[in-house]
């Protein structure tokens, strides 16, 4: 197996560990999650870097890849579902959506197409993964009392409810209407995909 495959492997590897280390209530197992989180996405990046650069481009590589970015981004906001952060049904519609078109784009790539991706697809993960980053650094800071001490008021007003609510609420809308649009603008091709002939 290639190296970027290796790493795409080691990425759906690292989610539930991830996961697991920040769930625990250890503030220290909190700070270690996401340093890992911070790796795994890494290696999203090298990963592609690598294949490009060296022309390892597989047919495992091609599926795996971009649903382990899914499964980490999903594992990510499932577990600020399980503290309460954000709502489940926001989170059900981003993961519904994120998994559709991403099964889409690898069917039409097994079919000998190509799904490309928009700039607004590309905006809408841009502002999944910053949000969540911003979500977990001021979580772990909330959770890390040489941090927190002194600084609660700035603290509750990064996380304040209101707030983490209708941003979330924002990427949620942003993140359904891409996955229409992007149905709409490619029906004739899912169209073809799904027909007889092929």
């Amino acid at each position: 197996m290639v190296l970027p495959n290796q790493l795409t492997v080691l990425r759906i590897i690292l989610t539930p560990v991830f996961l697991i280390l920040f769930l625990a209530n250890d503030p220290l197992l909190k700070q270690i999650s996401l340093a890992i989180y911070i790796i795994a996405a890494l290696t999203d990046w090298y990963d592609g870097w690598l294949a490009r650069k060296f022309n390892y481009i597989t047919a495992w590589g091609k599926f795996w890849d971009p649903l382990a970015d899914k499964i980490l981004t999903s594992g990510a906001f499932l577990g600020f579902v399980f503290l309460n952060i954000v709502p489940l049904w926001m989170v059900l519609i981003i993961i519904f959506r994120d998994f559709v078109i991403t099964g889409l784009r690898v069917y039409a790539d097994y079919k000998g197409h190509s799904f490309p991706t928009s700039y607004y697809a590309k905006w809408k993960t841009f502002i999944q993964m910053a949000f969540l980053y911003y979500l977990m650094i001021v979580y772990v800071g909330i959770n890390t009392i040489q941090i927190y001490q002194g600084h609660e008021k700035i603290f509750n007003m990064l996380m304040d409810q209101n707030f983490v609510y209708f941003t979330m609420l924002f990427i949620t809308a942003i993140t359904f209407h891409s996955g229409v649009t992007y149905l709409y603008k490619n029906r004739h091709l899912i169209i073809s995909l799904f027909s007889r002939e092929n």
